[in-house]
């Protein structure tokens, strides 16, 4: 475990050089690895697992979406992909990657099959967390712990195929057998993390829920509507609000932010950019803070668990996920943006 500064604080993080995946590999020989959920993140980590030599079945409700494309993606039914309680029987270490809904549905099917010396693993602190609304209390005899890759299980997947990783946060909630530490590592190794930095349940979840509500999607979209807007208000074209609100952000500047930081995005604009983002950085910070503290302490609160447990257990919710999304999808800023990518250069 390397100790490295991050702006003047010390923290403990795991790399692949100093925790290999032939070590990851040995810790796990033993294991049944059963992917429980094939939706978000399910494929990405159940697909690396298998190809770094991992023991790995899948567990699917049968008839669904996800079931099949399960199958599409090689799994075979009765040999690797199961129901979801025969893949919960047949595991030894169960990676608990359904939705945040499902994990509530499907507890106590699950929770019978948590056998002394078994082991339990999220990709998301919010069913522990949030144990007196969910339901969800692990049995005191089994380890429990987390690998929270920061990104989606298709970004994971598709850095995997190209030798990279995304960078995950690990945490142990029980340490029923010494072991649950060495698990967590051998996991977020195996499953294509860059490196793992150390979190626990309650920190992952309160980060992961401000982050998606903020800056990584709510925040995000609503500045792109509130500047698509004013600009198309003032008599700007369609295409050219887009492209300064959207395009050259994501295919310009973003890349440069990721590649060196911030400030070596802002050193390679124009000295007329730089000029006015630091003048407006200040302002724009100073306005949004009140409302990332409001949305933390509803994060803290339970209060956003709640909506989004209450929302999820209606029967038509998923009818009006797809009008909301629809509705944002068919807005003249989405249009527009679909145009735009029709008219960027092919690569040949």
């Amino acid at each position: 475990m390397a100790q490295l500064n991050f702006g003047g604080v010390l923290e403990n993080v795991v790399t692949r050089e100093e925790f290999s995946l032939e070590k990851a590999r040995e810790i796990l020989k033993n294991e049944t690895v059963a992917v429980i959920g094939y939706g978000v993140q399910g494929p990405g980590q159940a697909l690396n697992l298998k190809d770094n030599g991992v023991k790995v079945i899948v567990g699917q409700r049968k008839g669904t979406k996800s079931w099949d494309k399960a199958l599409a993606d090689g799994w075979v039914e009765n040999e690797t992909l199961f129901e979801v309680e025969a893949a919960c029987e047949k595991g030894t270490l169960l990676m608990n990657l359904l939705s945040d809904a499902g994990q509530i549905q499907a507890w106590e099917t699950m929770k019978k099959h948590l056998t002394a010396g078994k082991s339990l693993y999220f990709s998301h602190g919010f069913g522990v967390t949030f144990y007196e609304k969910t339901g969800i209390v692990p049995p005191k005899d089994v380890d429990v712990f987390l690998v929270a890759p920061k990104g989606s299980g298709t970004s994971l997947r598709t850095l995997f195929l190209k030798g990279q990783g995304l960078n995950s946060s690990y945490a142990v909630f029980q340490n029923a057998t010494g072991k649950a530490v060495e698990k967590a590592l051998a996991l977020g190794i195996a499953i294509g993390s860059g490196y793992l930095f150390e979190t626990t349940f309650q920190k992952e979840v309160y980060s992961d829920l401000t982050g998606e509500r903020g800056v990584l999607m709510g925040a995000i979209a609503g500045v792109f509507e509130a500047q698509y807007h004013v600009l198309r208000q003032r008599g700007h074209s369609p295409s050219e609000a887009f492209n300064e609100t959207v395009e050259e952000l994501t295919q310009s500047l973003m890349p440069l932010v990721a590649e060196n930081g911030m400030d070596w995005m802002f050193a390679n604009c124009s000295t007329t950019a730089q000029r006015g983002a630091l003048d407006w950085k200040g302002k724009f910070r100073d306005a949004t803070t009140p409302v990332f503290n409001e949305l933390y302490d509803d994060v803290l609160s339970g209060k956003e668990a709640a909506i989004v447990i209450e929302a999820n257990s209606k029967q038509d919710y998923r009818e009006k996920l797809n009008a909301e999304l629809k509705e944002i999808q068919q807005s003249e800023l989405w249009q527009t943006g679909m145009q735009v990518r029709k008219l960027r250069p092919q690569t040949k």
